[in-house]
């Protein structure tokens, strides 16, 4: 799949923007501030109908105007169509000018993988950026992920609330509905992701060896329990378990104390977590192995290649990274690449490459 065509409207710095990309690589340039990572922002959002940049849809709206609106064409299958989402106060989404209601309807359709000088929180950061990360991930590769963890949310902010409002008034048989439906969306949402991270790691070791020269490198998956198996019987008589257990401390702090809500990954070279003790290059150097892993499940999965974007990535490698990085990219990865120095990107690339430079939300 490709994105032949883009057209913004007040979107971040620009008023108005229509370019074509062509199906290899692409490469956005210009000094800093004037626009490349927001397009790439805008490729990211019409995909996933979210920014990886902000969490508040307005800020996305240019600067005194009411509406932003993304509109592209992608070519799958030799089959195009025309996508576009309009946000205002509400997020309007549209496949081929009819409105499309449910999110699930949308997302999955345009397969994008991003990395950018901020994922490095991905390591860094929070669990709750690294669920994120993995949630988006298997929102573009199963449609029914992205469903059944919506469900998930809904059902944990009624147990949740339930347990702020009644104190010790509890109806236990309904606290009990609660967390059986619960449970059952929670099995779904480990067995998928436990199964992801070890399709990753078939791919990930060898690829951060290729780019560092570096050995066993590693994901692991992380629970609020440490689950002997992901079999769906034993999850399902586990949980049921843990619930009952954990029910006295859930009542106490009125929230739910276990569940993929709690889940974490952690990065590992043989037995040292990245986090603590890896360098900032050997962190970076994680997320690009992680970021091109996802190419071969997704190519698996989807039948299609989907469209990478690189986000100022070759300023921060040495020759060596650079080189072994640019060995993943190949003719049928749409690759849209910003740089504010072409001298950082191989002349080899840079002659099969459309060029695009940028000034002030133009192209010129």
């Amino acid at each position: 799949m490709f994105i032949k065509r883009i057209i913004l409207k007040n979107f971040r710095n620009y008023d108005f923007l229509d370019i074509e990309l062509k199906k290899g690589i692409n490469i956005i340039y210009g000094n800093n501030a004037q626009g490349k990572t927001n397009l790439l922002e805008s490729l990211y959002v019409l995909g996933l109908t979210k920014s990886h940049r902000s969490f508040i849809d307005n800020n996305l709206i240019k600067k005194n105007s009411k509406t932003s609106n993304i509109q592209g064409n992608l070519v799958k299958n030799n089959i195009s169509t025309d996508y576009e989402i309009e946000i205002s106060n509400n997020k309007i989404l549209k496949i081929d000018g009819d409105i499309i209601k449910k999110s699930s309807d949308y997302i999955s359709n345009i397969n994008i993988i991003i990395f950018d000088p901020d994922d490095l929180e991905l390591i860094k950061g929070s669990p709750f950026d690294r669920r994120r990360y993995i949630n988006l991930e298997l929102s573009q590769l199963y449609n029914n992920y992205y469903i059944i963890l919506n469900e998930y949310n809904k059902l944990l902010k009624m147990r949740n609330d339930y347990l702020k409002k009644n104190y010790n008034n509890y109806d236990l048989n309904y606290l009990e509905i609660l967390t059986n439906y619960l449970i059952e969306k929670a099995i779904f949402i480990y067995k998928t992701r436990k199964k992801y991270i070890e399709k990753l790691n078939k791919n990930t070791e060898l690829i951060y060896k290729n780019i560092t020269t570096v050995e066993k490198f590693n994901l692991k998956y992380k629970n609020s329990y440490k689950f002997e198996n992901y079999e769906t019987e034993y999850l399902k008589i586990t949980l049921k378990e843990l619930f009952v257990k954990s029910l006295k401390e859930d009542i106490k702090y009125k929230t739910t104390t276990i569940g993929p809500h709690k889940d974490d990954i952690e990065f590992y070279i043989e037995d040292s977590n990245l986090k603590t003790f890896g360098s900032q290059g050997q962190q970076r150097a994680a997320i690009i192995s992680l970021k091109l892993a996802e190419i071969d499940i997704f190519k698996q999965y989807k039948g299609e290649t989907p469209i990478l974007l690189l986000d100022d990535v070759f300023s921060e490698l040495d020759d060596i990274k650079k080189n072994n990085l640019l060995s993943y990219i190949k003719e049928d990865i749409q690759t849209i690449i910003t740089t504010t120095d072409l001298s950082n990107i191989d002349e080899s690339i840079i002659k099969q490459a459309n060029l695009l430079k940028i000034e002030n939300g133009k192209i010129i």
